[in-house]
């Protein structure tokens, strides 16, 4: 700890030396609780990850203040038929190494997402195929008419094949088998920021795009984001002046923060949620002590977990009240929450066990649980407060908790009977949420983020209809009654809703954005 604590103030204290040594410096030190898995924008669908690589890369649409897809690296786009959609490309686009970006760069970044390796396909789901034109125009063959295609584009970042081919970086990084490569360490995009330096679990350097085709609204020209793990570290490198903005707030520190009059705290709720995943394929759980069957394939067993958890405690005790209860696994301000589907369960311990006894597990049983400790807020907190609560229905999880790092190799490689996970709608449709994570797994983009084999057939023929459903009302009734499938057949165990704090110096003035990603590009230092 004191190791690490020194470390971080190592760290600090270059930062301050490096912006006062630059004339005309606006230097924003960022500090949050994880680092990013990699610096490959088409390897892991990763929040944190994603949100450092777009300061860098880019895609044919970005969201602006009110997230509503606006141009990008596609200036306009017009429907040939609903099934072909033409995109105009930006003139004069310079990669950071200067090099022109074109059609050629599109359709090798679709190829790039496509391979089986790659974690995020599911922002080119439903494109069959990316075809050039000339140098400036690309057709979109679609799978079928796709409500949501300028939402997924936002995430599907455009690299450079001249770059990635030199640097031996055709192919995605496989992550889940630890593969390094060139892509991985080194970023190179059309972005507004060049990432300078990665210095894993230490600090990402990033520093202004001076030939960037747009303007930012903001006048930051350096970032060094940092990531601490240590609440308390946290916290007094804000508090002493070390760092301008932290967005990972101990919920235990938030009203010190907001009485200091040298800071100020946004807050908001997140579009993520945070919810238990419970093996429901395996014909018997990994280290589970029920052998030669799967207690999670009886949704009587399902229902008994869910039954056994109280969120309003964990709000009360753990959230400091920064958290709203789930009853669905999209939060609000995600297109298919409504206040009245999202209702979450009662705690009812007598009817934990009676459905416990009815499924023929009156004694409970042992199953391995695993939980990220520097991901979500108070994750491991959570996991241990319904390791107790299950405990009092005969449920002994036995909890291995793991950086992030780690537990999404486990989860990938589809090695967890039970685990905790925390999902954010990037296109603010429930549609995603549904396609890649609770859809069954395929070999393509459907499933891709199912990592507890759950597979419902109802669920799956509304997620398949929704994709092409450009009736607005057909399209939202079919995100109701997938939304409600659900949960009444309790597939997920959803816990909360994270709301998010910002703090910052007094000095610092920027958007608070539901994704939890800020953007430098809106953010002024006075």
């Amino acid at each position: 700890m004191h190791k690490f604590k020194r470390s971080a103030a190592a760290i600090l204290a270059m930062t301050l030396g490096l912006a006062a040594g630059t004339a005309h410096a606006v230097p924003l030190r960022w500090a949050a609780q994880n680092d990013i898995q990699t610096l490959d924008p088409h390897s892991q669908n990763h929040a944190t990850t994603n949100g450092i690589n777009a300061y860098a890369y880019e895609g044919l649409t970005r969201y602006n203040e009110k997230f509503q897809p606006e141009p990008a690296l596609a200036t306009k786009w017009t429907a040939i038929s609903p099934t072909q959609i033409r995109f105009e490309l930006r003139r004069g686009v310079k990669f950071h190494d200067g090099t022109p970006f074109t059609a050629d760069d599109v359709v090798f970044s679709f190829g790039r997402i496509k391979q089986p390796q790659a974690n995020n396909q599911i922002f080119v789901a439903g494109i069959k195929e990316i075809k050039k034109v000339d140098d400036f125009t690309v057709d979109l063959m679609l799978d079928g008419a796709s409500p949501v295609l300028l939402r997924n584009l936002t995430d599907f970042r455009i690299m450079s094949k001249a770059w990635a081919e030199k640097n031996k970086s055709v192919n995605p990084q496989d992550y889940k088998a630890k593969e390094d490569t060139y892509a991985a360490r080194n970023a190179m995009g059309t972005g507004p920021y060049k990432i300078t330096s990665w210095q894993p679990d230490q600090k990402i350097s990033m520093v202004a795009n001076k030939d960037w085709w747009d303007q930012n609204k903001g006048n930051v020209t350096e970032i060094s984001y940092m990531p601490i793990k240590s609440d308390a570290t946290r916290v007094a490198a804000l508090l002493s002046g070390d760092v301008d903005l932290l967005t990972d707030l101990p919920t235990q520190d938030v009203a010190k923060l907001k009485a200091d009059p040298k800071l100020k705290v946004l807050d908001g709720l997140e579009n993520r949620t945070i919810f238990f995943a419970m093996d429901e394929g395996s014909d018997e759980l990994r280290g589970a002590s029920v052998k030669g069957k799967n207690p999670f394939k009886d949704k009587r067993v399902r229902e008994a977990m869910s039954s056994a958890i109280d969120r309003e405690a964990i709000k009360r005790s753990l959230m400091r009240g920064l958290s709203m209860p789930a009853g669905i696994m999209v939060a609000p301000g995600v297109n298919g929450n409504t206040p009245d589907i999202d209702v979450a369960p009662k705690v009812d311990l007598d009817r934990a066990r009676k459905l416990l006894a009815e499924a023929g597990y009156p004694d409970g049983f042992e199953v391995p649980l695993n939980c990220p400790n520097d991901r979500y807020v108070n994750d491991e907190e959570i996991c241990q407060a319904v390791v107790a609560m299950w405990a009092k229905i005969g449920i002994k999880a036995k909890l291995s908790a793991l950086p992030m790092s780690q537990h999404s190799v486990l989860l990938q490689k589809m090695e967890s009977p039970l685990y905790l996970y925390g999902w954010g709608v990037t296109t603010f449709d429930a549609q995603y949420t549904l396609q890649d994570v609770i859809h069954s797994r395929t070999t393509g983009v459907d499933g891709k983020g199912n990592y507890s084999r759950v597979s419902d057939a109802k669920v799956d023929a509304m997620v398949q209809a929704m994709k092409t459903e450009t009736d607005v009302a057909k399209r939202n009734a079919l995100i109701r009654e997938a939304l409600l499938r659900v949960r009444d057949e309790f597939l997920f165990i959803p816990i909360h809703h994270q709301v998010r704090p910002w703090a910052m110096r007094s000095n610092v003035e920027t958007l608070h954005r539901a994704d939890d990603k800020p953007q430098a590009r809106f953010t002024t230092l006075k």
